[in-house]
């Protein structure tokens, strides 16, 4: 690549020049960061080939992680960073007067994700490359992601994400590729030769045009590629109605999670999800035929993973291309099919296991919607014969039923392995939600505990943790993360906690420059940094976090003996455009803040900050800052979190309910190194099976609890009459379904805990250092390593395919 920072500096110079025409002292920070992308990519595209043609040649089993998200956040650095290239690069440019980080800020943050969803695509398609492991994902290219969020007096505005607005240097457009999608339509079956042949007649197209970005691994030679497919018209199309079919086909891939509110909406979704399963299965069938003859053993040499229920539909749309265009049985497809796919699931709550009407899905799709229906047949007729007359529970575990299709029995019939994504997790599925399921399909069900890649979340978001982390046991950790553990035997050394102190101190003075320039006020970085940081939604219960504040504040201002060691809480979500209540939440959030801000009496001793358009390279200024993690959702409802471990990874200490993967990070760093409160899950559902929870008890019962919640629509806040009058509602009038009355004093009791702790220097920074000891457990690398020999059947010592 460059052999020093001198070689590199005369190939950039030249390179900026030659493309832009222009003296190189004449070049804007756009065109530099440009050039130094185009170079960068072009870099490892020998290796991208090679990798490739590596595949090919050896025949290494390939695996597709299907996804509708893959937060990516901003790639420069990381790929640098991964190619042992960002320090050459870094002098080269100081001596062209550039500043790397500078150059940074000019990319965008991708928008092709939300939240842990997509952010954990992201971490496995690292761990896969630098893993050395076959591994590439399919998703979507949207034009405008999610939403840019602004705050305007306190409220969420949705403003489209232009992050596409000047160009993605990383990727590389494969027009060539391209493939046609069918949309409604007929389908007629006709006798052929003595086989029954279906096809699809009158559909309106659409094209499927493939965008690949290159994953680079750490330090590795291997190159795998993120595909994403963009909706372009059709040559085919009806010239009549080009101007709303051009529209209607850009639609499909320019928005994430498009408002399904409507019928409209529905469509948009469901056309986005077929799109994104066709045109992937279409484009790994052609890549798979290139090198073998027969797709009978298609699932020895492929694994198609299935992230959530968006992509649930490569179950029928693999029937459908080995039965209709390659001519197997039914039998021969459904072995094939079933032993090639496998699930994940990422939620316990029933509303978001998807469903779609099935007088939206049958028009739409006509032909897919045939073979769900063979599969459903198939599926309870097969349940009627283990279990005679058993109606409700094949109606309860039927794909087809009431009106409906749904897309988690679908994928979990149709794949070979379920994975929930932590132990309480997986327990809950097999023993609540998903129940009869693993009843019926025990061995299909195991647990794969999710993890972040330390190499963003670590080595590049905390350089200076990193560093001290380096110094003390070595380099040996950036490979395996399990060293991390090497770092307890110094957890008695005075000089290496002062050491860690005066890291975790730098990143909060520099938050806080961040918080001051986008936020205008000052917050004092020696107070504790108190962070909640994740999509708004109820169940995570960032409520719960504002109540808590303004009962501090009420005692606060009453009571002149009440004293508490300074805290800044720092919040960032977005809420979805149609969720009424959490964005409800975003205001009272911010209208807590305006006042508590502006009064002098909390001035040095209580600071709200809501850090508007929360992404992944804010989070990577935020992590290393925080000195305390919000995990607080209801127990039970947490699948797994990512964020808990991101938090982790660099010192700060969770504050939460035994939800999610806060179990086994209890088990890991032990109870005296983590702030628990609240019910368990166990009581929760015991809670919601048996009933006994009234929420009015604890309102007339708990003073602190009536003042906060009255405050909400009458004496707190001026100016403000009626508007919190949802969450008083869901409060009180819908019973408080997530617990935030029932968990409140207990949450109170641990915040005084943290108070408390925060002041014992030494006890609470042997605690930080407890905390990234055990973090390494958390590396995607070790989930991906299980995926990889437990599910996908990749051994990877070998990168051979292993029997199934």
């Amino acid at each position: 690549m460059f052999a020093d920072a001198a070689e590199f500096k005369r190939a950039f110079q030249n390179r900026l020049e030659m493309a832009y025409g222009k003296n190189f002292q004449y070049s804007t920070k756009r065109e530099q960061f440009h050039t130094l992308g185009t170079m960068v990519r072009e870099c490892v595209s020998a290796e991208w080939i090679r990798t490739n043609e590596s595949y090919r040649k050896t025949r290494k089993k390939q695996v597709y992680y299907l996804s509708i998200e893959f937060l990516l956040g901003k790639l420069l650095r990381q790929n640098l960073l991964n190619l042992g290239l960002e320090e050459i690069v870094s002098e080269g440019l100081a001596d062209l007067g550039i500043d790397l980080d500078e150059l940074e800020d000019q990319e965008a943050d991708a928008g092709l994700g939300n939240g842990g969803l997509g952010r954990l695509a992201a971490c496995f398609l690292d761990s896969l490359a630098s893993l050395d492991l076959p591994g590439h994902g399919y998703g979507i290219r949207y034009k405008y992601g999610l939403f840019e969020q602004k705050i305007i007096e306190g409220y969420q505005v949705e403003l489209p994400e232009q992050w596409l607005r000047h160009g993605h240097v990383w990727e590389v457009r494969k027009a060539d590729e391209s493939v046609e999608i069918p949309y409604w339509g007929k389908v007629e079956s006709s006798v052929e030769n003595g086989k029954l042949i279906f096809r699809h007649y009158d559909a309106e197209t659409v094209t499927a045009v493939p965008y690949d970005i290159p994953v680079i691994g750490y330090r590795t030679r291997t190159v795998n590629t993120l595909r994403l497919w963009t909706a372009e018209p059709s040559r085919t199309m009806d010239s009549k109605h080009i101007l709303q079919y051009k529209k209607d086909t850009e639609s499909i891939s320019e928005f994430l999670y498009p408002d399904d509110t409507h019928d409209e909406g529905k469509i948009l979704r469901l056309k986005q999800q077929y799109l994104l399963v066709a045109a992937s299965l279409k484009s790994i069938i052609l890549t798979y035929k290139k090198q073998n003859t027969s797709l009978l053993s298609l699932h020895d040499h492929v694994a198609i993973h299935i992230n959530d229920t968006h992509p649930a539909l490569a179950v029928p749309e693999l029937m459908r291309i080995l039965i209709d265009e390659e001519g197997f049985s039914w039998n021969e497809a459904w072995h094939i099919t079933r032993n090639t796919l496998s699930y994940t699931n990422h939620t316990t709550l029933s509303e978001a296991l998807e469903r779609w009407p099935t007088s939206i899905f049958q028009p739409l799709l006509p032909r897919i919607y045939m073979i769900v229906e063979e599969i459903n047949e198939r599926f309870c007729r097969d349940l009627w014969e283990r279990e005679p007359g058993s109606w409700a529970k094949i109606e309860s575990m039927a794909i087809i039923a009431n009106g409906e299709v749904r897309m988690a029995p679908l994928a979990i019939i149709g794949s070979h392995s379920v994975n929930g994504v932590a132990k309480l997790h997986t327990e809950i599925l097999k023993k609540r939600e998903m129940r009869l399921f693993a009843e019926t399909f025990p061995e299909r069900f195991n647990n794969k505990t999710n993890g972040i890649t330390h190499r963003r979340w670590l080595l590049k978001s905390n350089p200076s943790l990193s560093n001290l982390i380096t110094g003390a046991i070595g380099d040996g950790w950036i490979r395996e993360t399990e060293k991390l553990e090497e770092l307890l035997s110094f957890k008695d050394d005075a000089g290496f906690l002062q050491e860690l102190d005066r890291v975790k101190s730098a990143n909060k003075e520099r938050l806080a420059g961040i918080i001051f320039e986008r936020n205008g006020f000052s917050v004092d970085p020696s107070s504790i940094f108190d962070v909640q940081v994740k999509r708004l939604h109820a169940y995570k219960r960032q409520l719960l976090n504002v109540l808590h504040i303004m009962y501090m504040y009420n005692r606060m201002k009453e009571d002149p003996g009440y004293h508490f060691y300074p805290r800044t809480f720092i919040f960032g979500a977005k809420a979805s455009p149609g969720y009424y209540f959490a964005k409800k939440v975003i205001k009272l959030i911010n209208t807590v803040a305006e006042k508590i801000n502006r009064d002098k009496d909390a001035e040095g001793r209580l600071k709200v900050v809501f850090l508007e358009n929360y992404r992944v390279s804010l989070a990577e200024d935020i992590f290393p800052a925080s000195d305390i993690s919000e995990q607080i959702s209801t127990s039970s409802k947490e699948a797994s979190g990512t964020g808990n471990m991101k938090f982790m990874m660099n010192g700060a200490l969770t504050i939460g309910t035994l939800d999610g993967a806060n179990v086994e990070i209890t088990e890991l760093v032990g109870r005296g190194n983590i702030f628990l409160f609240g019910l368990t899950a166990e009581e929760v559902l015991s809670y919601q099976k048996y009933g006994g929870y009234h929420s009015h008890e604890y309102y007339h019962h708990d003073k602190r609890i009536r003042q906060v919640t009255d405050q909400l629509i009458n004496g707190f806040f001026p100016d403000t009459e009626n508007e919190f009058t949802a969450i008083f509602d869901s409060l009180l009038s819908h019973h408080d379904q997530y617990f935030v009355y029932r968990d409140f004093a207990s949450y109170v009791k641990a915040q005084e805990k943290v108070g408390k702790s925060f002041q014992e220097r030494e006890t609470w920074l042997k605690s930080s250092l407890v905390n990234i000891a055990k973090s390494g457990y958390f590396s995607s690398d070790r989930t991906i390593l299980e995926y990889a020999k437990e599910i996908w059947k990749i051994d990877p010592k070998t990168q051979s395919s292993l029997d199934i």
